[in-house]
């Protein structure tokens, strides 16, 4: 069929043609962030899940709703490699230039922008990869003591006086979650409780891997309390359907029983798996009808894309003995395991393995579901695993 005509859309947080299967969790985060707008208490958000579940393009859907609702939103992805005021201080610095954007700056406002500048000028003597043009100058005492965790409260109660004095809400969407570094985690779940306490209109959601439940637990003992920790997970089967067919019915395309059963089938029925099978199913059908012939030919294709690119980028980042425990892994079938029986799969004791599992932990690899256990964040990862290196070296 005509490829212009492809709507499935699969690619790192781009949005599918059917946002399927999630709208109880976009009408939840509307009645937070009106609860907090209204100073009336909301815990903030994080979801977490395996790649390919739809956390960013969820993430993204609700900002966009939040923006429609004149929220002042920020929006981080958190790689491996930044600080934490390095991620937030431009986001931040936008959201109070749009609050203060049509009319003179208020009181709030300006207390605001001088925390803003105290912060960033602590913070770039403690870290190096801070750059910000500063709008007002510093005032000594106002968030600018070098203590992240102390001076993060600061900024964040100015920030929400000023989103008050304006009758709005501050949202801060922070993906990726669980690359933050422990101390700074814990400087920012600090600031987020303050700002809880004192019913200031700031609020964050997050997205981030399974992990990130043990590491904010781990940087603040009280974080089972102040988040809501929501798990993001393959569709159900009525939603996958929907995700897959709705968007070729638009088109006057019919999928077949047998068709959508093969797909389902293929891709546990993963939001992002869908659209890549969708899309090669599309562009390998002759007709107005994709039947099951296409999908099993579309599966080779697919396979090969999602091997050369979505799987391959993560595996060229392991070591070689990183990789020979992920093998390992594969080699033992669906997950999790236990830590013992990789570590003897590898004819190793579980001690001189370990830290390879912390380092494939810290890269978000793998993840551990219950203690002692290990397991992959990136479905059908095993499959991969076995078509390049079919044997356990």
């Amino acid at each position: 069929m005509d490829p212009i005509k492809n709507p499935y859309s699969p690619g790192a947080g781009t949005p599918p043609p059917e946002l399927a299967g999630r709208s109880e969790l976009l009408a939840r985060s509307t009645v937070a962030l009106e609860r907090i707008r209204a100073r009336r208490a909301a815990r903030s958000f994080i979801y977490y899940g395996l790649r390919g579940v739809g956390k960013t393009v969820l993430l993204n859907k609700i900002r966009q709703e939040a923006e429609a609702r004149n929220c002042a939103c920020v929006w981080v992805e958190a790689p491996e490699d930044r600080s934490l005021p390095a991620l937030l201080l431009p986001p931040l610095r936008a959201a109070l230039i749009k609050l203060s954007a049509g009319e003179a700056t208020r009181a709030a406002l300006k207390k605001a922008f001088i925390a803003l500048s105290g912060f960033a000028s602590a913070m770039k003597v403690k870290y190096n990869d801070i750059e910000l043009v500063l709008d007002y100058k510093p005032e000594k005492g106002i968030a600018d003591s070098g203590d992240l965790e102390n001076d993060l409260v600061e900024l964040f109660s100015r920030i929400g006086e000023a989103a008050l004095e304006k009758g709005t809400i501050v949202a801060i969407f922070i993906d990726e979650l669980q690359y933050l570094k422990e101390a700074q985690l814990a400087a920012l779940i600090t600031a987020l409780h303050r700002i809880s306490q004192n019913q200031l209109p700031v609020t964050m959601i997050a997205a981030g891997l399974p992990q990130v439940l043990g590491q904010t637990g781990k940087a603040k003992s009280y974080a089972e309390r102040l988040f809501e920790f929501i798990r993001i997970g393959s569709l159900d089967e009525s939603a996958a359907k929907d995700a897959l067919c709705l968007p070729a019915k638009r088109e006057n395309v019919v999928i077949e029983d047998g068709a959508i059963k093969e797909i389902l089938e293929q891709t546990q029925c993963y939001p992002y798996f869908l659209q890549e099978w969708g899309k090669h199913s599309w562009d390998i059908a002759k007709d107005t009808a994709i039947r099951l012939a296409d999908v099993k030919t579309a599966t080779i294709t697919a396979l090969a894309e999602l091997d050369s690119s979505f799987f391959r980028v993560r595996f060229d980042r392991l070591t070689p003995a990183e990789k020979r425990y992920v093998r390992a892994m594969a080699e033992l079938g669906a997950g999790p395991h236990r830590s013992g029986d990789i570590a003897e799969k590898l004819g190793r004791v579980v001690s001189s393995v370990a830290p390879i599992r912390s380092q494939l932990i810290s890269k978000g690899m793998v993840y551990s579901p219950a203690f002692g256990d290990t397991d992959f964040t990136v479905p059908l990862f095993e499959g991969f695993l076995k078509r390049i290196m079919p044997q356990l070296e």
